[in-house]
């Protein structure tokens, strides 16, 4: 064979590899998903399972780096990045192209070797999708420490309220709306999108898939009796971030099972909010955040928590809080939430 085949082959098994290595550490420092990582590895694994069907031997001697032409091409914004996703991107579509410039180059010699490695590409193809599904909003939620769920019959002013939220230290805000005609939650939505964008709040809709993606919220929450998080994937325009309630265990290991971004765990005691929820107290909290220590599904604690009791929250493991009704009913909403930023902060 001609030793520009194996230059090529070469190269392209260096960048593939390296590539896949960028998705792989994602994978298992940023998401701390060992599920996504092992698809990585294991891809990685198969590729240089079918690169060891060449001469090794004659693959390292045809190499030659230092006077590769290559090497000293430079485009403008090549090495830009913005976020470890970005990274990630760029690692996926240098590894892709580098299967198809193997592919190609195998398949002048041998059209079952080439076939091996047009289908590793189309296994990054689907696990880049993957990945960037979960991974920008898992990304994003893991700075979230409040949470405010604006309840619209609560409020004086749902987007007067949100606005207090957003300035005075909440992270995240969800729109819960249960009687609004459509017409009216869709602009009503679009409205508290745009307001959460400005104060670079991440955005979540209650219930609702379809306003949550008309609107362009961040994500959505689901409820048990709502859709499931691989059909939300389904409807989705971007990576939605999704949030699933949990009220038991039985619950809590079935809605990991669908991967959502994170899980609500309560209700931690009784609220004003919802009359007829299940009351799963501390002890729940506390078993639930233990088992999902190692899980890439993050938590919030939600249901009946206020100024008084939200540091027995914090102390049963959890770090991220959503308050409601003391907020959307409090005559200074702006206030409260102050105070649990500073109650919050002060936890390890």
């Amino acid at each position: 064979m001609d030793k520009a085949i194996f230059r090529i082959i070469d190269a392209n098994f260096n960048r593939a590899r390296e590539g896949l290595r960028v998705a792989e550490d994602f994978c298992r420092f940023a998401l701390n998903n060992q599920l996504l990582s092992g698809k990585c590895k294991q891809i990685r694994h198969q590729l240089c399972g079918a690169v060891s069907k060449f001469d090794s031997q004659r693959l390292i001697a045809a190499r030659d780096t230092q006077n590769d032409v290559g090497c000293d091409l430079k485009v403008a914004g090549q090495m830009k990045r913005a976020s470890l996703e970005d990274c990630v991107s760029a690692g996926f579509a240098r590894t892709t192209e580098a299967l198809r410039a193997i592919g190609e180059s195998a398949a002048t010699f041998d059209t079952a070797l080439a076939q091996t490695f047009e289908k590793l590409r189309y296994d990054c193809y689907v696990l880049e999708k993957e990945i960037m599904l979960l991974g920008s909003p898992a990304i994003r939620f893991s700075k979230v420490r409040l949470y405010v769920v604006l309840t619209v019959e609560s409020c004086k002013d749902v987007l007067s309220t949100a606005k207090d939220c957003a300035e005075n230290g909440a992270d995240c805000l969800q729109l819960r709306v249960k009687a609004m005609a459509d017409g009216k939650f869709f602009a009503l939505a679009q409205k508290f999108v745009d307001l959460c964008k400005q104060h670079n709040v991440v955005s979540i809709i209650n219930d609702r898939v379809d306003i949550a993606v008309a609107s362009g919220a961040d994500g959505v929450h689901l409820g048990q009796d709502d859709l499931s998080v691989e059909q939300v994937h389904a409807c989705q325009l971007k990576p939605l971030l999704i949030g699933v309630s949990t009220h038991s265990f039985a619950e809590l290991q079935k809605a990991i099972e669908q991967q959502p971004c994170y899980v609500g765990l309560g209700s931690v005691f009784p609220t004003d909010t919802k009359q007829d929820v299940n009351i799963c107290g501390l002890d729940y909290i506390s078993k639930a955040t233990e088992f999902l220590k190692n899980s890439p599904v993050q938590s919030v604690a939600i249901g009946g928590i206020n100024l008084e009791n939200v540091e027995k929250v914090l102390r049963a493991g959890v770090k991220k809080i959503a308050v409601s009704s003391c907020v959307c009913k409090a005559d200074n909403p702006a206030d409260i939430c102050r105070k649990f930023v500073k109650i919050i902060s002060a936890q390890p």
